[in-house]
């Protein structure tokens, strides 16, 4: 069986947002570990941090997936950027590594005009200085449209960034079904072809999470709208393909369509009963 969950907002604490997660029927839930568009970590509250790994441990959940802000940018121009991007990215892994098992999601960037071979290779040296030998937090690279100049929008670049990673052990994958719909892969009609190809290209055993949206563009448009599960171009057999797929048991998959509590709440339970009649 996956985990299903959600984002979910920090803003009353770690223990709260257990606490959501269990009202709204989620074993495993998404979070900003810093504000979306960046600035500094709230201080750590130890006890109310232990709160939230004792609501885990008592009601299975699975694996949590922490976003690293939209404003981070291993591949820019920048050196001030970079280094700032690094700067944060480090600070943030240091924080998850206190929640066993945690994943830490980012999107790989954009390479603004210097072409995305030089784009691959900051990414990567981003990642060999940002990565630390023990580290237990995993660092995953999300599937984009490919907006711009976007890095991510195929499978090749994102195997290419990994193959340059020197602790690429500590390096996966989270695939979110609008961007990759939106880049190109038509997962819509073919969900076991589209997972064939990550397989010979980056491997199945680098996906460690799946954002699960639908779209509001066709694919290949290269737009990254979502939608809420079934209400878009992809529709609601995918999302239900998805859980009952063998291949992708045991993974967490987070929602990131536009809803409130209630209507995760809604998709969650659609999910748990399509899986359960796998």
């Amino acid at each position: 069986m996956p985990y299903i969950g959600c984002h979910l907002s920090t803003t009353k604490g770690y223990r709260a947002m257990g606490a959501t997660a269990l009202e709204i029927g989620a074993d495993t839930f998404a979070f900003f570990p810093r504000p979306p568009r960046g600035g500094a970590m709230r201080a750590l509250d130890r006890e109310d941090l232990d709160g939230l790994l004792a609501v885990m441990g008592d009601n299975g959940f699975g694996p949590l997936v922490a976003h690293a802000p939209y404003v981070y940018n291993l591949a820019s121009a920048k050196d001030e950027v970079r280094e700032r991007t690094r700067q944060t990215m480090a600070e943030d892994i240091e924080r998850l590594e206190l929640i066993p098992g945690c994943l830490y999601n980012f999107h790989p960037g954009s390479h603004v005009g210097q072409g995305a071979e030089r784009g691959v290779e900051l990414v990567a040296e981003g990642l060999n200085d940002v990565l630390r030998e023990g580290q237990r937090t995993k660092v995953l690279l999300e599937t984009m449209a490919g907006k711009g100049s976007e890095l991510g929008r195929s499978f090749e670049e994102l195997a290419a960034i990994i193959d340059a990673v020197e602790l690429d052990g500590l390096v996966g994958v989270c695939l979110d079904t609008c961007h990759v719909s939106d880049g190109g892969y038509d997962v819509a009609a073919d969900l076991g072809a589209v997972l064939d190809e990550f397989d010979s290209v980056v491997g199945l055993d680098r996906l460690m999470a799946l954002h699960l949206n639908d779209s509001k563009n066709p694919v290949g448009s290269h737009k990254d709208r979502h939608e809420r599960l079934g209400l878009g171009t992809i529709g609601l057999d995918l999302f239900e393909a998805v859980v009952r797929e063998p291949r992708l048991a045991g993974l967490p998959m987070i929602l990131e369509t536009p809803n409130d509590l209630a209507g995760y709440a809604e998709e969650i339970a659609v999910l748990r009963a399509a899986a359960e009649e796998a």
